[in-house]
Parts: C-alpha cells; sequence; structure tokens
C-alpha cells in the first residue's frame, strides 16, 4: 500500500465506509485521520450555511446524544438545538451534466444533492462536466448553479 500520509487531516461525513475502504480504516486506526460523524441532513445545512455566509446553524437532530457531546445547546421555543459550525471548503470538485463557458450548470440526477452547496461553499470551485455548451444554450429553468460560484470546468 502507497499512500501520501498526511494529505487529509480530517474526514467529515455521514458515513466513512465503502465496500472496499481499507485505506481510511487502516488510517483512522493508527489515528493519523480524524472523524466527524454527521447526520446527513446536518450536513447539507452545515455547507447551505457556509455557503450563506452564517457562522453557524441551530439544529434539533442530534440533540441528547453522542453527536452533541461537547457542543453548545439551546432551548429555544420549547425545543432543544444544537449549535452546529459551517462547512466551508478551500476547493469543490463537482460534477454537473451541463455548464457554458460562465460556469452556469446543469446536473443529472442526484448530482444535484450536494453538488450546487458545495460549489458556493468553497473558495475555487472546479467542474468537471459531460458538455459544455454555448453561452445561451442552457434553458434559463434548468440553471441549478450560476456561474458566479464556479471558477474551472472540465469537459471529461
Amino acid at each position: 500500500m502507497q499512500q501520501s500520509p498526511g494529505r487529509v487531516k480530517k474526514m467529515i461525513c455521514s458515513f466513512p465506509r465503502q465496500s472496499d475502504s481499507w485505506v481510511f480504516d487502516e488510517l483512522y486506526r493508527a489515528g493519523k485521520i480524524k472523524l466527524e460523524l454527521v447526520p446527513q441532513g446536518n450536513l447539507a445545512c452545515r455547507i447551505q450555511a457556509a455557503g450563506m455566509g452564517l457562522g453557524a446553524v441551530f439544529t434539533p437532530t442530534g440533540y441528547g446524544t453522542l453527536l452533541a457531546e461537547g457542543k453548545e445547546t439551546r432551548h429555544i421555543d420549547g425545543k432543544d438545538y444544537v449549535l452546529e459550525l459551517l462547512i466551508k471548503a478551500d476547493f469543490a470538485l463537482i460534477k454537473a451534466h451541463q455548464g457554458d463557458r460562465w460556469g452556469n450548470l446543469v446536473y443529472n440526477k442526484s448530482a444535484r444533492n450536494f453538488g450546487p452547496i458545495m460549489a458556493m461553499a468553497a473558495a475555487t470551485t472546479i467542474v468537471q462536466v459531460s458538455e459544455v455548451v454555448e453561452l445561451g444554450a442552457l434553458n434559463p429553468e434548468h440553471i441549478v448553479t450560476p456561474g458566479i460560484f464556479v471558477q474551472h470546468i472540465v469537459q471529461c
């Protein structure tokens, strides 16, 4: 096994497993990588918060569990919440179906789940598209990510 140690310090995810996930397992057991487990809805919410310029969000998910351990909690309007900090990225590597040279993007199926919010939460967004189309060729009603959030497009 050849690795480049230290390139990833921490993984934030809702489920850290794949059928062939042996590299992560070994690094985690050896204490060489940190893991933060986050319910998927909270993961999306924290990424969206970064894209919207918020500092944090309160969510009821995870209250009273190990996931809330060490985090600020509040009782608001009769309900208990956990403070979750935003998740932002230096780089987002996302995939879209089509894009134009200005970076406007149309997605296919589940690529729409996290691609648009990661584009908003990253300082630099690099997009792999199946097709680069001429300006004006994308139906404005189908554009999910406007080009203001995209810095680079690569057609593959």
